[in-house]
C-alpha cells in the first residue's frame, strides 16, 4: 500500500488555494489528512474536498505539527513568517510567493525544466511566478536544442493573478461600463474594463517593475542561465483567467519555426496550437481551467537569424500556480 500524506494548504480560500485543492483531489494526491488554513475571517468556513465538507482552521505556529506537506498561497509575508515554522516541524514547504524565490539555497523549480534542482531543498522549495512558468515551460526544450542567447517578452496578465477582488471589480467594471456610468477603481490605480495598462507590481528605481524583475531574475535562475539577456513588459489586461506572452527567443544555434514546432510538440506539458489559416492559436479563454502551456503564432524572426517569435497562454492559477506546487510535491515526494 502507497504512503499517504497530511497536507496542509495556508491560503485555502483564496483564488489559488481553491486550485490546490481541487487538483489536489483531481490528480488523486494520496491525502490522509488535509487541513486548510486561513486568516480569522476565515474560520469555519467549509469547503469541499473528495465528497467531504473540511472547515477552514485559522493560521497559526501550531497548524503544522504532523503536516508532511504544506502547500503556501497567502502572500510573501505569511511566507517569511509562517513556512520556516512549517518546515521546521518536518513538513516539506511549498511555497508560491515571491518570499524564498530569489534566495541562495531556497530552489525554484518547475518539473519539467529544472526537476534536478527540487532535490536540493533545505525544507522549504519556492514555486515561480506564474508568467515566468509557462515561458520557461516552452523555452527550455528549445533551449536544449540550440542555447537561448536572447528573450524579450510582453505579457497580457488576467486579473485573477491579483486575487479574488480584481475579478470581481473587473466583472463590477464591466456592467458599470455597459451601463454607461465610470467605473472608480479601487484594486488597480486605473480602471481595468476594457482598458488596459503596463503596470503589473511596483515600479522600481530602473523603471523595470517588480513584475518585470521577476521574470528576469526567476527565468535566470531556474534555467541556470545566469547571464541570459531577458527583458520583460509586463501588461494587465481585463480577462479573467489566462496570461498570454508575446515571447521573442534569439539562439546561439540554427533553429526555425517547423524545427521549433517538432521539438515543442514532444515537450512535456506543451501543447502545441498552430495553424493560423484555420484561425488556431492558443486563447486564454480556452486555456482556463486546462493543465498545458499553449503556444502557437511560431514564426522565424524576419529581422534576426536563429530567432522565433511564439505565442504562449496558460492558466495562471493551475500551471502558473497550484498545478506547479502539486508537481513539485510529487516529484520530491516520489509520487507518481
Amino acid at each position: 500500500m502507497s504512503r499517504e500524506y497530511r497536507v496542509a494548504v495556508v491560503g485555502a480560500t483564496g483564488l489559488v488555494g481553491k486550485a490546490m485543492r481541487e487538483i489536489l483531489e483531481e490528480r488523486d494526491f494520496p491525502v490522509a489528512e488535509l487541513r486548510l488554513l486561513a486568516s480569522e475571517r476565515s474560520k469555519d468556513i467549509r469547503l469541499p474536498f473528495k465528497g467531504e465538507e473540511i472547515a477552514v482552521e485559522v493560521l497559526d505556529e501550531d497548524s503544522f505539527r504532523g503536516m508532511d506537506l504544506a502547500l503556501f498561497s497567502a502572500g510573501a509575508e505569511v511566507s517569511r513568517r509562517f513556512a520556516p515554522v512549517a518546515a521546521s516541524e518536518g513538513a516539506l514547504v511549498v511555497d508560491n510567493s515571491s518570499a524564498f524565490r530569489m534566495e541562495e539555497g531556497v530552489p525554484l523549480v518547475v518539473p519539467e525544466v529544472n526537476p534536478e534542482a527540487a532535490f536540493r531543498h533545505q525544507g522549504i522549495i519556492a514555486n515561480p511566478n506564474c508568467s515566468t512558468i509557462q515561458m520557461v515551460v516552452v523555452l527550455k526544450p528549445l533551449h536544449d536544442q540550440a542555447i537561448l542567447k536572447r528573450v524579450v517578452v510582453t505579457t497580457f496578465q488576467s486579473v485573477s493573478g491579483t486575487g479574488k477582488a480584481a475579478v470581481e471589480e473587473l466583472k463590477a467594471q464591466t456592467v458599470e461600463v455597459l451601463q454607461g456610468r465610470k467605473p472608480v477603481p479601487a484594486v488597480y490605480p486605473h480602471p481595468i474594463a476594457f482598458n488596459c495598462f503596463p503596470h503589473i507590481d511596483v515600479f522600481l528605481s530602473n523603471g523595470y517593475t517588480k513584475e518585470e524583475m521577476k521574470m528576469v531574475n526567476e527565468t535566470r535562475k531556474i534555467m541556470d542561465l545566469p547571464n541570459l539577456a531577458v527583458t520583460a513588459t509586463t501588461v494587465r489586461v481585463p480577462v479573467l483567467v489566462g496570461h498570454s506572452e508575446s515571447v521573442y527567443a534569439e539562439f546561439e544555434m540554427d533553429i526555425d519555426a517547423q524545427k521549433a514546432r517538432e521539438v515543442l510538440k514532444e515537450a512535456p506539458g506543451v501543447e502545441v496550437v498552430d495553424d493560423p489559416e484555420k484561425n488556431l492559436y492558443p486563447l486564454a479563454v480556452e486555456a482556463a481551467g486546462k493543465d498545458p502551456c499553449f503556444v502557437g503564432r511560431i514564426r522565424d524572426d524576419l529581422s534576426v537569424k536563429n530567432a522565433l517569435n511564439m505565442w504562449i497562454v496558460a492558466d495562471n492559477l493551475r500551471k502558473g500556480a497550484a498545478l506547479n506546487a502539486v508537481q513539485i510535491a510529487e516529484l520530491v515526494l516520489g509520487i507518481s
